[in-house]
């Protein structure tokens, strides 16, 4: 592989306490977390403890101020030892940025040090039965009421949502100004009239909680906005260029974890008397495989290089998000053809990563939604 410029000795040093942390902690258990549909919150407590959740918060509010590469070495390491379940990066990369870019002191002082101890799990509530990409047509509204909003909705396929003990939840507080009548509420679990619903059974991911939420007349405190009234659709475009990148980021460390396990599967694995490295269609299939992670690797590192200088553009991130997640499922996809049968046994990595791989391509933003966005960009100019 091309060597990578980007982290220092001490990310490398970070990269391999990450590691050693998951080997321990997380990779004999997965399977166990897989069967519960969730997992436990005492791993998010260690990680906590070891500095892995919210690295880039600030002091002031109990984090170390570090730059988002540490945050991307821990969602590579998640996501090159297959552990959908834990969903650490939106927590993170997602939820922490929105209160500290945008809440108010008081916010911030209340959730984020307990977010960076893991004591608080985090989670945002975008999409809903009837809107999916489409967040100006969300229909959860929030009338305010003297001191308090009176929040009304449903949202789903909620990232965290049976752990979560806070959730931004998007919401119209001006139905009729459109995209100008969206906002961001802090709502924290327990809150009399929210409830969460069950935990969803999906295709793959299957350690992860996701979840439906309900809110019927919740009372929520006016100091619980994010922001301004009406601002939530601006801020939500602000941030989802990072959530997009992150989209990027844990897609293309899966998909070369899998070529990693295909290529020492093919060298150990014989066929008609050879082995399976030693055929010419392997050999090709490697070497067109290997040719387009480099490719990709090249645009999402640019892509974080940018990201860190605050000039990564929505419709470049859109890009990675969309191109990264279509190649993912190929070369997962291809990788399990090299693995024959085995390929489509559980017990085998490639395998829960066939099926972990394929929402990469919806959430954050279907990749029609990205190839929109990256047109009307290329159109305006």
């Amino acid at each position: 592989m091309i060597p990578r410029t980007l982290f220092s000795s001490d990310h490398e040093a970070f990269r391999d306490t990450v590691r050693r942390f998951l080997e321990n902690e997380a990779v004999p258990h997965h399977e166990q977390w897989e069967e519960e549909g969730q997992v436990p919150r005492e791993l998010w407590r260690k990680a906590g403890e070891q500095g892995f959740l919210c690295p880039m918060v600030s002091e002031a509010y109990g984090g170390i101020g570090a730059d988002f590469l540490y945050s991307v070495v821990v969602s590579e390491e998640v996501s090159r030892a297959g552990l959908t379940g834990i969903g650490w990066g939106l927590h993170t990369e997602i939820v922490a940025p929105y209160i500290e870019h945008y809440g108010s002191e008081a916010l911030k002082q209340k959730y984020l040090p307990k977010m960076v101890t893991g004591e608080l799990i985090g989670a945002i509530a975008m999409s809903e039965p009837g809107a999916g990409s489409d967040l100006q047509g969300v229909k959860t509204n929030a009338v305010k009421q003297g001191d308090h909003y009176i929040l009304n909705g449903s949202k789903t396929f909620i990232t965290n949502g049976q752990n979560a003990d806070i959730v931004i939840v998007v919401a119209k507080t001006d139905p009729e100004k459109g995209a100008k009548g969206i906002s961001l509420l802090l709502v924290d679990a327990g809150t009399p009239g929210f409830e969460k619903g069950k935990n969803l059974k999906k295709v793959g991911m299957k350690a992860q909680d996701t979840s439906e939420l309900f809110f019927q007349d919740v009372k929520v405190p006016a100091e619980n906005l994010i922001g301004e009234e009406g601002m939530g659709f601006i801020y939500l475009m602000q941030e989802l260029p990072q959530e997009r990148l992150g989209i990027a980021i844990n897609g293309l460390a899966m998909a070369e974890s899998a070529f990693e396990h295909t290529l020492n599967y093919v060298k150990e694995r014989t066929a008609f008397g050879r082995r399976v490295a030693d055929f010419q269609n392997t050999q090709f299939k490697l070497a067109e495989m290997h040719t387009r992670l480099e490719v990709a690797r090249a645009y999402v590192d640019r892509c974080l290089e940018l990201h860190l200088k605050k000039e990564l553009d929505v419709p470049t991130a859109a890009g990675a998000k969309y191109y990264v997640s279509d190649l993912q499922c190929e070369i997962v996809d291809e990788c399990v053809q090299l693995h024959g049968g085995y390929g489509y046994m559980w017990e085998y990595p490639v395998a829960r990563m066939f099926a972990d791989s394929r929402v990469q391509r919806i959430y954050g933003g279907t990749n029609e939604i990205m190839k929109t966005i990256i047109s009307r960009a290329l159109l305006a100019g």
